[in-house]
């Protein structure tokens, strides 16, 4: 997709304040662009750089992952360590904000982002609230209390993005501590495992209160009725990491409401062709 003279994307999706909100269902069957860790494949994973990228290319959302440091900050990082994607080492809760702050975070992906920091969440908080309609998929890494959940709830209220945010987490008590620190956001389950049964993880679904479910991709290919499912039981469904035509062609099939992607360029031009009057799946 090619930006606007101002350098910002073109627009070609609904004014609602938050995509996120929207199912594809609404766009004609056009699923979200979300950059995985931002355009991850272009600039360093989690950083301002790689989020830029994102949102230059079209992205509709932005998935990042947050942790705390040892002081109680919270930073956008995904391992526990800082070890693959900085010039440090040890793990994120034994170092203090400063100390996090001072490492490179993008000379391991290419000299060209030396320098990158780790971002804070209030910093890419800032980021999204100047960049309107962008959506952002948070992920709470672990498991976290309603006291430390807050401390990611209260910079998206603050930064007014409550209508353009989706929290989430692998963890069950984690989404629940999230409920229970801010009711009023959207919340979302994500899924790598396998599910007993469907009807177990609709019901997990429904008492924490999710209003989507964002699976693997892999795991499509073992529950066929998987999407169905979810969307019968009124969730949208955001699907990751798909980064192939063969995985994309699927998902549109499948009617997925969000493909988290490395590739968010690769992407947003891709369903740009196949939504110029040419999909019919």
């Amino acid at each position: 997709m090619s930006p606007s003279a101002a350098g910002r994307p073109s627009e070609r999706r609904t004014t609602h304040p938050s995509p996120l909100l929207r199912p594809a269902a609404d766009d004609g069957g056009r699923p979200l662009v979300v950059g995985h860790r931002g355009n991850s494949s272009v600039a360093p994973q989690n950083t301002l750089a790689a989020f830029e990228a994102a949102w230059r290319a079209g992205a509709d959302a932005i998935e990042l992952d947050v942790r705390l440091t040892a002081d109680r900050q919270v930073v956008v990082l995904h391992d526990d360590v800082v070890d693959e994607t900085t010039d440090g080492s040890g793990r994120v809760d034994g170092l203090t904000l400063a100390e996090v702050r001072a490492l490179d975070a993008g000379s391991w992906f290419s000299r060209a982002f030396a320098g990158q920091r780790v971002p804070t969440f209030a910093e890419v908080a800032r980021f999204a609230s100047d960049r309107p309609g962008l959506g952002l998929l948070v992920e709470l890494k672990g498991v976290w209390t309603v006291e430390d959940a807050v401390l990611v709830t209260k910079q998206v209220d603050d930064a007014g993005l409550a209508d353009r945010v989706l929290v989430q987490s692998f963890w069950p008590p984690t989404v629940a501590a999230l409920r229970d620190a801010a009711g009023h956001l959207d919340r979302a389950l994500l899924l790598a495992l396998h599910p007993d049964s469907l009807a177990e993880l609709v019901g997990v679904c429904a008492d924490l209160g999710v209003v989507a479910c964002n699976p693997e991709v892999a795991l499509l290919a073992h529950e066929p009725g998987l999407v169905e499912t979810l969307h019968d039981a009124g969730l949208r469904v955001h699907v990751w990491t798909a980064n192939t035509s063969d995985e994309w062609d699927d998902l549109l099939v499948r009617r997925v409401d969000g493909i988290m992607t490395d590739r968010p360029d690769h992407l947003a031009g891709w369903l740009d062709a196949r939504f110029d009057g040419r999909f019919d799946g």
